[in-house]
């Protein structure tokens, strides 16, 4: 067959697009997208690395685009749309395997769980696989750290954000004045560690050494300058919007706990020393300042879009993560593992490091050996060798052209053996269930 390019509109506007090369070998890749485009223009460029990567070596493409930051609702409910549009371009694919980057990555593990016998096998890469209440919930954390330490008087919004545009102003202005002093490093580096963000940022980069302070700061205080703030202080608005309040908290929380729990506890100690603040007295400030409660329809409409339960309905699922990664942190990875074993599915489910800072920062050589270990699982019924050394091996041969990083240069490949943190604070079906039984439990 000739290949195909489509494009074209779904029901709800959504654009979505189709990539069928000539030499098609019968597998269909769900992409789902990680971040929203202007409404109208199509779900990636043509100038998209991975796409081209992975059409040239005959698999079939589809996806669809998004236009709000938090997609769940609206790419669920566009899929069957979707696989019909593929359907009367291609045919009917052998195999339908979903793979996805960052919200992506959550969007392709809620295809396991809400589309039973839909896929062969998934590929959820950098996910935020925590599920949506905790990930908003760690966002929250840290925004709290951020105004109540650096700005307790100011206007800075952490949740029913009424103007979107003039608190990402107002947090930008904060963090520009905070990094100047060794006080406001501190106090940022704190609001870092209650969300597990990495002192390492640039891809490709050696990853700084545990003794070098003021280096780890930079790259951590990097992350909240480049996505975090944007997340935290603007498109939380758009999540509210969308579930109708506020579905985040943090009553209860222990914060202190949360730094003795953090990959970055010593890098916050050493940064209080060198302030020299008493990190004592700030802890207790968090403790005693005023706490937020979640609206409870909200936390319903984010439960339902989406937190696991670690049904996988028999489909191999391949999670894949840098530890590097300050965005979408890899202690997201311990939490869907956990779910999934307390359901008793782990045997289905295998994850994979690189090391390498960065929010997916894979090269194309590691996705592909990444998918050609999940086909085999797939074919064989039985997982092939995942040892950091089989991987890396695999990824080198296929040469210095698939080496590539999105952020240019080139990186070796990088997996390696790791074990992510537990993460801060996990919310799963268990917990939805329990909260249920305390609200019926306070209606009787």
């Amino acid at each position: 067959m000739s290949p195909t390019s489509n494009t074209g509109s779904l029901t709800d506007g959504a654009r979505y697009q189709i990539e069928v090369p000539d030499d098609w070998n019968g597998i269909l890749l769900l992409y789902s997208l990680p971040i929203p485009v202007e409404p109208g223009r199509p779900p990636w460029p043509p100038e998209d690395a991975l796409i081209g990567d992975l059409t040239g070596q005959g698999y079939a493409v589809a996806g669809a685009a998004n236009t709000i930051f938090w997609p769940l609702e609206a790419s669920l409910s566009n899929l069957e749309a979707l696989l019909e549009a593929f359907t009367a371009v291609a045919g009917a694919p052998r195999r339908t395997v979903s793979l996805g980057l960052s919200i992506g990555g959550l969007i392709t593990a809620a295809i396991v769980e809400r589309y039973p016998g839909l896929l062969s096998g998934a590929l959820p890469m950098c996910g935020n696989l925590a599920g949506a209440v905790a990930i908003h919930n760690r966002e929250l954390d840290m925004a709290f750290v951020v105004k109540t330490l650096l700005a307790p008087g100011s206007e800075l919004a952490l949740t029913n954000i009424a103007d979107a545009e003039s608190n990402l102003a107002l947090a930008t202005a904060l963090l520009d004045e905070a990094r100047t002093t060794a006080i406001g490093r501190a106090r940022l580096s704190l609001a870092a560690a209650v969300g597990n963000i990495p002192g390492w940022f640039t891809p490709g980069s050696p990853e700084p050494d545990g003794s070098d302070v003021e280096g780890r700061s930079r790259e951590q205080i990097a992350w909240f300058e480049e996505p975090g703030f944007l997340v935290y202080f603007w498109a939380r608005e758009q999540v509210e919007r969308q579930a109708g309040g506020n579905p985040s908290w943090n009553v209860g929380v222990d914060y202190r706990r949360l730094l003795e729990t953090s990959i970055d506890r010593d890098l916050v100690v050493a940064l209080y020393d060198i302030a020299p603040i008493s990190l004592d007295d700030d802890l207790l400030t968090l403790e005693v300042t005023p706490r937020i409660d979640a609206d409870p329809a909200a936390l319903d409409y984010l439960e339902r879009h989406i937190v696991f339960s670690g049904e996988l309905g028999g489909v191999p699922v391949l999670s894949m993560h840098t530890d590097g990664d300050g965005l979408v942190t890899p202690d997201n990875q311990h939490a869907y593992a956990d779910v999934v074993r307390a359901a008793g599915n782990d045997p289905l489910l295998r994850q994979l490091f690189v090391h390498r800072a960065g929010h997916c920062s894979f090269t194309p050589a590691e996705v592909t050996v990444g998918l050609d270990a999940l086909l085999e699982r797939i074919d064989t019924g039985a997982w092939p060798d995942l040892s950091p050394g089989a991987m890396n091996a695999k990824a080198r041969a296929l040469g210095p052209g698939r080496q590539g990083l999105r952020s240019g240069g080139t990186a070796e490949p990088g997996f390696f053996a790791y074990e992510p943190r537990p993460f801060p604070r996990p919310w799963d079906i268990r917990d939805v269930r329990r909260r249920q039984e305390v609200a019926k439990s306070s209606a009787r």
